[in-house]
């Protein structure tokens, strides 16, 4: 059974997964969209950039995150100049550095899609009189409707399983920053197994079900194609 700081650790978790995934959409749609059109030379650099946290340990990530959000920071400068006070250890904290550690898992998969969809169809609805941004809303979005399924999933899941980047970040605040992997961690520390299998058994099964679906989805996909 699943205690109440259990419960509370994954309502936030689910809380906080909810919000990154709403807002990379909007933040990663047109970042994928000029990454398969642009010819600029700073495809590469900002596609590499994008990529980074794949590769970056999270303790990096959330190390300069934190010193860029702190009192001294250009971000946390500015925010308290706006009067918003310091991000660190809030849930909104949380959600910037969820937001960069979770923006290639919405922009690659996006940026496939996109590519996918290929030139011809925007041409079709160039010759038709369409703008290019009737053509993108269209065509390519409900063509690219796939990629945003598994881009949302993706997202969604993986910042689920985040630990190092958030707390780096959220430190663990019951209510406010502590999500279900830090709470795993706190059990493991207080020796208390039993919950820490019960929360990681969840997780584990949840994880286990994305994948499986996103197994499931993607040959339909293709056979339809």
């Amino acid at each position: 059974m699943l205690d109440a700081e259990a419960l509370q650790a994954l309502w936030l978790t689910l809380k906080l997964s909810t919000v990154v995934t709403l807002i990379l959409l909007v933040i990663g749609t047109p970042i994928a969209w000029w990454l398969v059109q642009t010819s600029s030379w700073l495809k590469r650099p900002i596609g590499a950039l994008v990529a980074l946290p794949l590769v970056l340990p999270p303790s990096v990530l959330g190390f300069y995150l934190l010193l860029a959000m702190g009192p001294q920071g250009p971000v946390g400068q500015f925010t308290r100049a706006l009067g918003v006070g310091q991000l660190p250890f809030t849930f909104w904290g949380l959600v910037i550095a969820s937001v960069f550690y979770s923006l290639p898992f919405m922009v690659q998969p996006l940026q496939t899609a996109f590519e996918a969809v290929g030139k011809r169809p925007m041409e079709v609805a160039a010759t038709l009189r369409a703008t290019p941004l009737d053509a993108f809303f269209s065509v390519a979005l409900p063509m690219a409707l796939p990629g945003f399924i598994t881009a949302s999933i993706m997202t969604f899941a993986h910042t689920v399983g985040e630990f190092g980047v958030v707390l780096m970040i959220g430190g663990n605040i019951a209510g406010q920053t502590r999500v279900a992997s830090v709470q795993i961690y706190d059990y493991v520390e207080a020796m208390q197994y039993s919950q820490a299998h019960s929360l990681s058994a969840i997780l584990l099964l949840f994880s286990f079900l994305v994948l499986l679906a996103l197994q499931m989805w993607r040959p339909q996909t293709k056979r339809e194609v």
